[in-house]
Parts: C-alpha cells; sequence; structure tokens
C-alpha cells in the first residue's frame, strides 16, 4: 500500500451518543444539481416551461420511493464478539477476554434470509443481530466470508418473509449518475443520503486484495459498511466498504456485478475459488512503456513467474506483455487480476501478449488459487518465551556446555515464563520428563498438552541443572 492510500478507513464502528457527534460537528448536507443531460456543444431544444418546485419535487419523490421500497431490505447489524487480552510489557498477564462492540449495514439479497455485507463488519463477530426498517430484530450466523474482496453473507433463519433488493447492473454506470447510500452510520438506524457517482475502476487503494471500486460523494460514515449503494431506480450497484476520513466527499463501494459472483459461491459452498495464473505484474508506467515499445496502458507487464504455475507451464517469461486475456483486452492490473480471478479453475484460454515486439498467443490451463498455509505459532509464546535450536553461536554467546537442548532467546516481561522465573540464556533439557534435544522435539512435546496444563521442564543454569514448573497462561 502506498504512503497516499494510509489515510482510507474502513466505515464500520462503534455508535457514539449523540452529544458526540453533535461536538464533532457532524453535519449532513444533501446536494442536488440538476442538469439538462446533453453533450456539450449539442443544440439544445426549445425549453419546455417547468415550474422549479415542480422538477424538484419530481426528483424528491423518486428519492423518498427509494427509501420506501429498496430501504425495506436493507439492515442494520450490531455485532458482539471477545478478544484475548494481551499482556503489556512489564505488567502482570490481565485475566479473561476483552469484549469488542460494532456497527455496520447489510442488504437483504435472497428471500431465504442471506444477507449480503462487508467482511470487515463481520468476522470478528460471536454474535450478530440484524434489525430491519419495520422494527423486526433477527439473530444471524455467517455463511461464508470473503477477505481478498471484503464482503461476506450473514444468514437470518426465519419462517418470515423477507424483502429482497433488487440487483442492478454496475457495468452500466457513468461518472455524474446519481448515487443513493442507505445504512446505519454511527448507529443511528435506517438513514439515506444522496449524491453522483464520481469514479469507476478505482484500485491500489490498500483495502483488498482485488479492488475495483465505484467512488462516491453520497455522505457515507462509520456503520454503513455492507450498506447498499443505489441508482436513482432503486437498484443496488454497490456494496458501501470505505471513506476518506481527511478528505470530505470521497467514498468507496464494491460494484455489485463484481459481489454477484462471491455472493453466489459463499452462499452454496461457504468459500470462494478463484482461477491462478502465477505471475506477478506491474503497470506500464510511460517510461516502461517507452524501453518496451508499447503505448501507456497497453497492457500488463509480468515482473516475475511463480515456479510450478500455469504461467511458466505454458512458456510465459519475465518482460511478456499481456494485452488481452480470454479474448478480453487488458490495460490494467485490476482488471488482470479480476478476469483471472473469475475463471474457473481447469479452463483453457487464450494469452495475447507482446514479447520482443512481436505479438504471441499462449494457449494454457487455468490453476486454482490456494490461501496461503498460516503460519505456526512459535515454539513457547504462548509462555512469553522465544526460543531457539542450540547453536555453536549460541552455545559461545551463552557459554553454554551442552550440545543439546533448547536455548530461551528472550523472556517476555510479565508473562508466565517470567513469573515463573526463567531467564535468556537458560537451555530447556526435558518438558515433562522427556528430553528435547532439538527445537523440533520440544514443538512436539507442547504441541501434546493442554492449553491449561502448567508443564515440567528440566532447566540447564550455569552448568547446573534443576526441574522447575511453567505455569499455563492466565484467563
Amino acid at each position: 500500500m502506498g504512503p497516499s492510500m494510509t489515510f482510507l478507513m474502513f466505515i464500520s464502528g462503534r455508535a457514539p451518543t449523540l452529544q458526540t457527534l453533535w461536538r464533532s460537528g457532524l453535519v449532513i448536507t444533501l446536494l442536488c444539481v440538476l442538469g439538462s443531460g446533453l453533450a456539450f456543444g449539442q443544440a439544445r431544444p426549445a425549453p419546455e416551461v417547468h415550474d422549479g418546485s415542480t422538477l424538484l419535487e419530481a426528483l424528491q419523490d423518486a428519492v423518498v420511493q427509494i427509501q420506501q421500497q429498496a430501504g425495506q431490505a436493507v439492515v442494520s447489524i450490531k455485532t458482539e464478539g471477545r478478544t484475548r487480552r494481551s499482556p503489556q510489557v512489564g505488567k502482570e498477564a490481565p485475566k479473561g477476554e476483552l469484549p469488542h462492540r460494532g456497527v455496520g449495514s447489510g442488504v437483504i439479497v435472497d428471500a431465504r434470509g442471506f444477507v449480503l455485507t462487508n467482511n470487515h463488519v463481520v468476522e470478528r463477530a460471536d454474535e450478530i443481530e440484524l434489525t430491519l426498517r419495520d422494527g423486526r430484530t433477527f439473530k444471524g450466523a455467517v455463511v461464508g466470508r470473503d477477505p481478498k474482496t471484503d464482503l461476506a453473507v450473514v444468514k437470518i433463519d426465519t419462517p418470515e418473509a423477507l424483502p429482497v433488493a433488487v440487483l442492478g447492473d454496475s457495468d452500466q454506470l457513468k461518472v455524474g449518475q446519481w448515487a443513493v447510500a442507505i445504512g446505519n452510520p454511527f448507529g443511528l438506524g435506517h438513514s439515506m443520503s444522496v449524491g453522483v457517482i464520481s469514479g469507476t475502476g478505482r484500485g491500489d487503494l490498500g483495502l483488498a486484495a482485488f479492488e475495483d471500486y465505484i467512488q462516491t460523494d453520497a455522505a457515507i460514515n462509520p456503520g454503513n459498511s455492507g450498506g447498499p449503494l443505489l441508482n436513482i431506480r432503486g437498484e443496488v450497484i454497490g456494496i458501501n466498504t470505505a471513506i476518506n476520513p481527511v478528505g470530505r466527499g470521497i467514498a468507496f463501494a464494491i460494484p455489485i456485478n463484481a459481489a454477484k459472483d462471491i455472493m453466489q459461491q459463499l452462499i452454496a459452498h461457504g468459500r470462494v475459488v478463484r482461477g491462478f495464473l502465477g505471475v506477478v505484474i506491474q503497470t506500464l508506467s510511460p517510461e516502461l512503456a517507452d524501453k518496451f515499445a508499447v503505448s501507456e496502458n497497453g497492457g500488463v507487464l509480468v515482473g516475475d513467474i511463480l515456479r510450478e504455475s500455469p504461467a511458466e507451464k505454458a512458456g510465459l517469461k519475465r518482460g511478456d506483455i499481456i494485452v488481452a486475456f480470454a479474448g478480453k483486452p487488458v490495460h490494467k492490473m485490476q482488471e488482470l487480476q479480476q478476469l483471472v480471478a473469475s475463471t474457473r479453475p481447469g479452463t483453457s484460454v487464450q494469452v495475447q501478449l507482446w514479447r520482443d515486439r512481436q505479438a504471441q498467443t499462449i494457449a494454457l490451463e487455468i490453476g486454482e488459487m490456494k490461501d496461503p498455509e498460516p503460519a505456526p505459532e512459535p515454539a513457547g509464546s504462548r509462555f512469553g518465551l522465544t526460543l531457539d535450536a542450540l547453536t555453536k553461536d549460541l552455545a559461545k554467546q551463552f557459554e553454554l556446555k551442552t550440545d543439546h537442548g533448547v536455548v530461551v532467546t528472550n523472556v517476555e516481561s510479565g508473562s508466565p515464563a517470567a513469573r515463573d522465573g526463567l531467564r535468556k540464556g537458560d537451555v530447556i533439557l526435558e518438558v515433562e520428563r522427556t528430553p528435547v534435544p532439538t527445537l523440533e522435539a520440544f514443538q512436539n512435546m507442547v504441541r501434546t498438552l493442554n492449553p491449561d496444563d502448567h508443564v515440567l521442564l528440566l532447566i540447564l543454569r550455569e552448568g547446573r541443572s534443576f526441574y522447575t514448573i511453567l505455569h499455563a497462561p492466565q484467563g
């Protein structure tokens, strides 16, 4: 994420009091600009005689109708969860877990009770409460989440009839068209704001792995996350996701066409399957375009090829410029990322590229994108220990006279290990009377223990060994 993008923030949050909002100077302004819709320089027909108030009332009625109809399918979301407390340096480890609450929005997209929202609204939630505009409140459960696009689906389990939003076509959006946001800002409940589409295809914001946002100046605030952005016909064209808290009138929404496929996969399978090509790509700057003898935005430059990937097997190379994928032109990194990700694994596609100033076409079979394996918890970390294998350098550093065991290289202040008297430079020889000559052996032994077990250790310190108890973390 570039340094200029650090001002962006997601827009779910905790509901402040009305006094806080008043003190902060929260002002909601609606600016309606009426235009003729004529192209610049086009001949203007003879003006029809209209009463100004009649035009304004017609626009007003259209906005009111959106709230009355589409607003029925918008839900306010409240979440509750608990996070394990982390000990502060130099202090006793706190007991228990820290509760956290959040607010957000969502939109009902299926009569069976499926609600589309943002991943960051529900990702840490243990309990989810959804409230409709008519006051009905339901418990919800997460069906699936997709952090790569910041989308999630929540299910309302009820036999009652539920209103469903109409999904529009975000590919038809034009800058200057009306945009209406409905949501739960600051936990105030169903609120509406009106603006225009300020831009499309916004990326490189550092918000998610896949970015192709709609920009709008409709007033959006914390708590609007997951709520719909609608057109003047009341159709959902986006899911409100983030704002720029520094500059007013800049907010971003995920296009509904991009969200549809994600939503359908989450409903059907609880996860998202994406295509995988295996290239590291970069944007063609004017200087790079000149060196590769192509026009700026004339494709996407391949900077590297991942080993054993579909791209490597098909013969793609560093320095290739991909200009089309499966017959669709490619001008930006986001376009290629979206095209590849939306292609079903196993599909054969044609990739058009520019190599050494010559056009080429390569056929390949798309693979499946795999989520990276979660990093294992470092051995001893839950006790506040940093451990390392015993090497000659460590033996020399700590003046150790042994060639086996696990070395304590750091003890976190206030941790269970610190309270039990372990020190930097100690060597752990045994765990529960079982020798641990290597770091791997220590890890294997610790995995067999329950989280609340107290552990018997044999420690070597200053040439003498002794037994001690390492107590389980509190809380």
